[in-house]
């Protein structure tokens, strides 16, 4: 059986602490993983801190030149992480090649942007006292990220905190999902095998303890945190002085005011209510349509779903694969059972099998009830009327969460109103919420968190702006 080491510092390093990887599918073992210590950990920061020495004075086409090595490295390993990411996460493999070419495409985002990220030079003889005045603003690198990422997509999360933070010439550190951490180190691998100095990349896989305490610590300048809400606030709370940015839950709503795109739309509805098993942050969890033609939508919307492939994530063709593991299946078996005994009405699904939740349609549900309020990070969707858009605004709203939400439309007046009245960091016209193209800036407000991702706004997240005044008469 193979055992990964972790990375230290761009270098493989095997601990006498390792945990084994097993697939949430059938439990069968996928490999063993070492673990990092405090001491590994250690290693990692003092690797790190030197190397910011020489990263932040890195020429623009040296980090851009290894931003594509990384691109075309990973590029080289595709099938190899694919079919890692099937095993370790029971992710359906066609979506695993997706994120894998999502992930080419954004350390190529990332050189071509670090060629772009300069300054701008502004004008101070605005007033009389800024007479023979010029000032250039420019962004530096702050120092060592620390970012810790989840298990749903173990690459291209990983990389959109790995990407920028090089890109700036910051070193990073990441602490992987223990339930997924064998693709990160992969990634690492392939960052490794680059001229950047030593210590620009870790991949350290540790308990919840010592990725605290990495937290805490000052000689950190930056916490990039992916997951669920309930850690990410706690982090907040004890990294200090650091910059944080938070990339949190949601309980995605999509909204239908028309069926002009009726296929189109039936097609999205279902695949972003339930690809990768609805473990997926902007996962469309609601569905509200105008009740003009609510229960025609609902008739065809389950035609679709009693469609779906579900179940072994190495076949082609499953969209909906296990859960990550057996407490997540049981808690969203749980909610739906919840749901049931509270009065909604269970229109397709429900069934468990081991680690997989089959596709589940749920109607005249409450705002209050988990399936609505909170995340379910499950393959299950509600479906409820609204009469007036007006009404649809604000049963979107009625959320302690705000990441992206969609509406499909003929009306300009609706796109604007949703634009301005939705209490999200994202609105995605005739589409789905569960879009995302890695260059746009994403991130939510209210309890979805703080910051934003895109390589071009998480660079601005990783670096500082300093201002240069110039009197030059």
């Amino acid at each position: 059986m193979r055992i990964y080491p972790i990375l230290i510092g761009n270098r493989p390093k095997e601990t006498d602490n390792y945990i084994t990887i097993n697939s949430p599918y059938d439990n069968q073992t996928v490999a063993k993983v070492c673990m990092a210590g405090e001491r590994e950990i250690e290693e990692a920061i003092e690797k790190a801190l030197k190397a910011f020495s020489v990263l932040k004075h890195l020429p623009v086409y040296v980090k851009a030149n290894a931003l594509m090595q990384i691109s075309q490295g990973v590029k080289k390993r595709a099938e190899e992480i694919a079919r890692m990411m099937a095993l370790e996460a029971g992710k359906p493999i066609s979506l695993a090649k997706i994120e894998v070419s999502r992930c080419i495409e954004l350390f190529q985002y990332a050189s071509e942007e670090v060629k772009r990220f300069g300054g701008e030079v502004i004008p101070l003889d605005l007033d009389k006292l800024g007479e023979n005045r010029l000032a250039i603003y420019k962004c530096f690198p702050i120092g060592v990220i620390l970012g810790i990422t989840p298990f749903n997509f173990p690459l291209n999360l990983v990389a959109h905190k790995v990407a920028p933070a090089l890109a700036v010439g910051n070193p990073v550190i990441i602490k992987p999902s223990s339930a997924a951490p064998i693709t990160a180190l992969i990634l690492g691998e392939i960052i490794a095998q680059t001229d950047l100095p030593e210590g620009s990349i870790s991949i350290l896989p540790c308990s919840t303890q010592l990725a605290e305490k990495m937290v805490k610590d000052d000689r950190l300048a930056m916490l990039t945190f992916t997951g669920s809400p309930d850690v990410g606030w706690y982090l907040k709370t004890i990294a200090g002085k650091k910059r944080v940015t938070l990339e949190l839950g949601g309980n995605a709503a999509l909204v239908i005011s028309s069926l002009r795109l009726k296929e189109f739309l039936l097609e999205r509805a279902v695949f972003g209510g339930f690809y990768q098993g609805g473990q997926v942050c902007i996962s469309v969890q609601r569905i509200l349509v105008k009740e003009n033609f609510y229960e025609s939508f609902l008739e065809a919307f389950v035609e679709k779903v009693k469609m779906i492939h579900t179940g072994n994530p190495l076949e082609e063709n499953t969209l909906v694969g296990p859960l990550i593991n057996q407490t997540a299946a049981q808690r969203v078996e749980n909610w739906i059972k919840e749901a049931l005994e509270e009065g909604a009405k269970l229109i397709i699904g429900g069934k468990r099998e081991g680690n997989v939740i089959y596709p589940t349609v749920l109607t005249h549900t409450r705002p209050e009830m988990k399936v609505n309020a909170r995340e379910i990070f499950g393959p299950v969707v509600t479906v409820e009327p609204y009469k007036t858009f007006n009404e649809a605004i604000a049963m979107v709203n009625n959320s302690v969460y705000g990441l992206q939400a969609g509406i499909f439309t003929d009306s300009l007046e609706e796109v604007f109103s949703a634009y301005n009245q939705l209490e999200v960091g994202g609105v995605i016209v005739n589409d789905v919420p569960t879009y995302r193209s890695d260059p746009m800036p994403y991130g939510g407000i209210k309890g979805s968190g703080i910051g934003k991702e895109g390589i071009k706004y998480a660079m601005r997240e990783m670096s500082e702006g300093k201002i240069l005044v110039i009197k030059y008469v």
